[in-house]
């Protein structure tokens, strides 16, 4: 379908990213695209990721043999989603191809990401969070016309229905109720690391409900949340406002 609507979510780890995408793919009029780009991130980063070589296997390592596939060629569907991780958009990856997209920046408080990275991983270097680099490309896309929406993990889980209905209006596409539920269990679009990360989504069947406090970080963690805040609030400055 050479009149598809492609929508790029660019996210961060430890987000709402692949509850989105469960949201998308139960519309039944969507194809959902996993994180194209994690295999060329983990050769050029050298990451040791859970399942490190097994990913690098399930996609094309050079970056842009990916791009056809979220551009122009057919996906069967009218509407495409593309997870998108920010931090896999590394230096020398160019922007240019994104004018063609529907872009969102889905954003979620420090202190909540760091505090989940950490119990799956440990202290995560601060560009494995994406934060700065999330901010940047809102800049650059920004720049280059029309700003990208934004939309808050938060204000999702407080009221789905609502958000996910401002956000469709915004991308310009029809709501549907169908995206507030979907089935348990790995999903077809699923990327290989699934098995490692996916768990919690795998279990759900629609969205939580409203995250509880801050947690509260010690040490390191402390720290490291409370430097990546600055460019949290500098992008939710321009955050969808629906309540």
């Amino acid at each position: 379908m050479t009149d598809t609507k492609r929508i790029a979510m660019w996210s961060g780890p430890r987000n709402l990213s692949t509850a989105m995408m469960r949201a998308f793919g139960a519309r039944g009029d969507c194809a959902c695209v996993d994180e194209p780009f994690y295999a060329h991130y983990l050769i050029r980063t050298g990451l040791p990721h859970p399942m490190r070589e097994q990913v690098i296997a399930s996609q094309p390592a050079d970056w842009r043999e990916v791009l056809p596939g979220l551009i122009h060629e057919p996906c069967g569907q009218p509407i495409q989603y593309q997870k998108h991780m920010v931090q896999h958009m590394l230096p020398g990856m160019d922007l240019d191809w994104t004018d063609t997209l529907a872009n969102v920046f889905l954003i979620r408080e420090p202190e909540r990401v760091a505090a989940s990275f950490a119990a799956k991983r440990g202290l995560p270097d601060p560009a494995e969070l994406g934060f700065e680099r999330q901010w940047e490309m809102f800049r650059q896309m920004a720049a280059r016309g029309p700003a990208p929406l934004v939309i808050d993990s938060a204000d999702i889980r407080c009221d789905p229905a609502r958000a996910l209905s401002a956000l469709c209006e915004g991308i310009g596409i029809a709501y549907s109720e169908k995206m507030l539920s979907w089935s348990p269990g790995p999903h077809p679009e699923d990327g290989i690391w699934g098995a490692v990360w996916y768990d919690a989504v795998n279990r759900s069947t629609g969205f939580a409900g409203p995250e509880g406090p801050l947690p509260e970080l010690e040490g390191d963690l402390a720290r490291l949340a409370d430097s990546l805040r600055p460019a949290y609030e500098a992008i939710a400055a321009h955050k969808l406002s629906f309540r």
